[in-house]
C-alpha cells in the first residue's frame, strides 16, 4: 500500500485537522469529528444534516456551506457516524426549526442515525429523516437491506439545501429530499478494488481484464463479474440498467451525474459523459443539468457511476440556487 498518510488510525482526524486549515469558514470540530456552517445555527432556519462513513469524499463533508449542508459528520472510513457524534452536529445547525437528517441506506447509518433522532427528539429538537435508496444494482448487499444509497445523495442534498436556505418547513425539506430520492437511479461499475488504510491491501480481488457490475461504494459485490469492454458499451449496459429500473418518457428532463469512484481520471469521466449522453438523447431524455466528476467516492477505486434524477421545474430550480461549498459552488 501506498498512501499519504502517517497512522491509519488517525487518518479521518488528520483529515479533518486539513479540512479546517484549508477551509476557515467552517467549523471543524476534530474531537467530535463534526463539521459546521460558520454562521449555524441560524434562528428560524431548518438545519440540514448528512454523514456516513469516511473514504467518499466530497460526501459529505465536502458539501457543507450556503445553499447546500449545515452540518456533516464523518465516521472512520466505510463505518457509519456514532449516535453521540450526530446528536452533536444535529444540536449544532438546530435553530429552532427543525433539522433532516439525510441518510444512505445502510444498515448502520440507519440505525445510528434514528438512534440520534430519537436523543434529539428527547431535548425538544424536531428531526425529519430522508433515506436514500438510489442504486437500482442490487435488491440486498452488504450492509444494507433494500438499496443502497450512492450518488443521488449529492442531488438530495443540494435541493433540500436549497428549499431550506429559502425557509421552507422541516417537512416540506424532507418531502423535497424524498422526491429527488424516489425519481432517481444509480448504477456504478468498479475496475479496481479500493485500500483501506487500515486494511493494507485491495478489499478484493479483480482480475485486470475483468469488471465488477453493479459495484457498491464500499466495494460491495454487484450484479455479476465480466470481462472488460470498450466504453461505449459499459455505458449503454450502465443506462439501461437506469432506465430499466426507472423509465423516463421521452421528453422528460434530467439531471445526470457521471461520477469517478476515486481512481478514474477525468478524461475518461468526459469520455464516458459523452457516451451517456447520447443515449439518454436516443431514448428522448434532456440533460437539463450535468455534473461530471468525483463527488461520491470509494477512496481509490478505479471506477464509476452514473445517476440520473428525473427533474421537474422546482428540482431544476433549487438545483440552480447559490450554493457555496467547498466542493460545489456556483451563483454566488
Amino acid at each position: 500500500m501506498k498512501k499519504f498518510i502517517n497512522d491509519p488510525a488517525a487518518v479521518v482526524r488528520e483529515a479533518l485537522a486539513g479540512v479546517a486549515a484549508a477551509h476557515p469558514d467552517l467549523r471543524v470540530d476534530i474531537e467530535q469529528q463534526i463539521v459546521v456552517r460558520a454562521d449555524a445555527p441560524r434562528a428560524g432556519k431548518v438545519g440540514v444534516l448528512s454523514g456516513g462513513g469516511s473514504g467518499h469524499e466530497p460526501l459529505h463533508g465536502g458539501f457543507v456551506g450556503l445553499g447546500m449542508l449545515d452540518a456533516a459528520c464523518p465516521g472512520e472510513v466505510f463505518t457509519s457516524p456514532v449516535p453521540d457524534q450526530i446528536l452533536a452536529a444535529t444540536q449544532a445547525v438546530d435553530g429552532g426549526a427543525g433539522v433532516v437528517h439525510i441518510v444512505k441506506n445502510y444498515t448502520g447509518d440507519v440505525m445510528n442515525f434514528q438512534m440520534a433522532a430519537e436523543l434529539a427528539s428527547d431535548e425538544g429538537i424536531e428531526v425529519q429523516t430522508v433515506l436514500v435508496d438510489d442504486d437500482v444494482a442490487v435488491e440486498d448487499s452488504t450492509w444494507t437491506a433494500g438499496r443502497r444509497g450512492t450518488g443521488a445523495t449529492l442531488i438530495v442534498e443540494k435541493v433540500t439545501g436549497a428549499l431550506a436556505e429559502a425557509g421552507a418547513s422541516a417537512a416540506a425539506v424532507a418531502a423535497a429530499g424524498s422526491r429527488v430520492n424516489e425519481q432517481s437511479a444509480s448504477f456504478a461499475i468498479a475496475l479496481t478494488a479500493c485500500t483501506t488504510p487500515a486494511a493494507g491491501k485491495p478489499g478484493f480481488e479483480l482480475p485486470d481484464d475483468e469488471m465488477e457490475v453493479g459495484v457498491g461504494i464500499h466495494g460491495e459485490p454487484g450484479r455479476r463479474r465480466e470481462k472488460l469492454r470498450p466504453a461505449r458499451e459499459i455505458a449503454a449496459m450502465t443506462v439501461e440498467a437506469i432506465l430499466g429500473a426507472k423509465p423516463l418518457a421521452a421528453g422528460t428532463e434530467a439531471i445526470v451525474l457521471v461520477n469517478g469512484l476515486g481512481g478514474t481520471p477525468l478524461i475518461e469521466l468526459y469520455l464516458l459523459y459523452g457516451e451517456v449522453a447520447a443515449l439518454l438523447d436516443k431514448a428522448g431524455v434532456q440533460v437539463a443539468r450535468n455534473l461530471v466528476g468525483n463527488y461520491v467516492t470509494s477512496l481509490d477505486m478505479a471506477g464509476m457511476s452514473v445517476t440520473v434524477c428525473r427533474a421537474d421545474a422546482e428540482i431544476l430550480r433549487l438545483w440552480d440556487a447559490p450554493v457555496r461549498t467547498p466542493a460545489l459552488r456556483w451563483g454566488v
